[in-house]
């Protein structure tokens, strides 16, 4: 026998990477998974498929993602601004996806 969901269901609830939203949609939380809200540039390489010259390269010339030093020589990234910048890469370099008439 099923049962019909019970109301508090649709409301939003923990879950291990953060909350889901009403309609199922997790949202991260670093904070509720331990993680950290930053990456070295090797993580960032490694994670995103870059490599760490590019990297090196780009903070060199004032390019890329934002970045900042923890302590004198430790690089880091937060994820958001990682995703800020990728995001503005595809916003300017996207083509097609549109129906020509």
């Amino acid at each position: 026998m099923t049962f019909p969901p019970h109301p508090a269901d649709n409301a939003a609830e923990p879950s291990p990477c953060g909350t889901k939203t009403a309609s199922g949609a997790a949202i991260h939380d670093a904070s509720l998974t331990g993680e950290r809200d930053w990456l070295t540039t090797v993580e960032v390489a490694r994670d995103y498929h870059l490599s760490v010259g590019t990297l090196r390269y780009w903070r060199h010339i004032g390019y890329g993602p934002a970045s900042f030093t923890l302590g004198r020589r430790k690089v880091v990234y937060r994820r958001r601004d990682m995703d800020a910048w990728i995001a503005e890469q595809e916003r300017s370099t996207r083509r097609g996806g549109t129906t020509a008439a």
